[in-house]
């Protein structure tokens, strides 16, 4: 399964993501929401408009704002 996940530089929860997710084996395309202003408006658009990182969107159509689950 495909993921991708919005985060921004020196970003704790991002990191503590990304290492679970690695442990979980899932492979994940970063998107550097402070870089890329295509990938800032669609983290803006999963969110809300409030810029919530991490963001971490399933292929499936699952998302979760916020790590760990319930922060965002």
């Amino acid at each position: 399964m495909s993921v991708v996940m919005y985060i921004k530089p020196s970003c704790p929860y991002c990191q503590a993501a990304r290492e679970h997710l690695a442990a979980e084996g899932e492979a994940v395309e970063e998107r550097d929401a402070t870089e890329n202003s295509t990938w800032r408006s669609e983290l803006m658009g999963h969110t809300n408009n409030r810029g919530i990182v991490p963001t971490i969107v399933w292929s499936d159509g699952r998302r979760q704002v916020g790590f760990p689950p319930g922060r965002g």
